[in-house]
């Protein structure tokens, strides 16, 4: 992301089923999938740098 979401990283991962096992990363944090603050029409409304 640019500008006022700058900074924010988000990562997808798309598996075969919800219960798939994965090895996470490190570097990933928590699941935000169902925060509507991370939608994008939120953050360009209300960008991350704000909150």
């Amino acid at each position: 992301f640019f500008g006022e979401n700058k900074g924010l990283v988000i990562a997808e991962i798309e598996l075969a089923t919800e219960n798939q096992p994965f090895d996470k990363p490190d570097w990933i944090g928590r699941e935000v999938s169902d925060d509507p603050r991370y939608f994008n029409a939120c953050l360009a409304q209300t960008p991350f740098s704000r909150w």
